[in-house]
């Protein structure tokens, strides 16, 4: 009987403990529907072979310092935003993506956002799914 109580309690405690535990922000995001956003990005970012293109490659950017991919000529406003120290990290990238002329006033990049939400978890998702 005294096992039975033991368990129960325990069963409990890890229960209503389970909320409280948290997920990567990245884990609310879906990294194959993410793919397909990335879609978007394509003309301007690569995520695979770590080769910039009109943008810097997006391959690791996950953790990486603002404007630290090598050899890519960055703007005078996202070379700042990286002395200040910023790291593209699910924050950051949550508030650069859905208006990147916003976070990054004077950056070169034209894309205007991702408005949904969703779309911005979901390329956050992926873009950390593949480092």
């Amino acid at each position: 009987m005294i096992k039975k109580a033991v368990f129960a309690a325990l069963a409990s405690a890890v229960l209503f403990a389970a909320p409280a535990l948290t997920l990567p922000a990245h884990a609310a995001g879906d990294a194959a529907a993410g793919a397909k956003v990335f879609a978007q990005c394509k003309a301007c970012h690569e995520n695979e072979k770590g080769v910039n293109k009109i943008g810097p490659t997006l391959k690791g950017v996950v953790g990486r310092k603002a404007a630290s991919a090598p050899d890519f000529k960055y703007s005078a406003a996202m070379l700042k935003k990286g002395e200040e120290g910023v790291v593209w990290d699910e924050a950051t990238l949550t508030a650069y993506l859905p208006n990147p002329k916003a976070y990054v006033p004077g950056t070169k990049m034209a894309f205007a956002g991702l408005k949904k939400p969703e779309d911005v978890a979901n390329v956050i998702a992926y873009l950390a799914a593949h480092p």
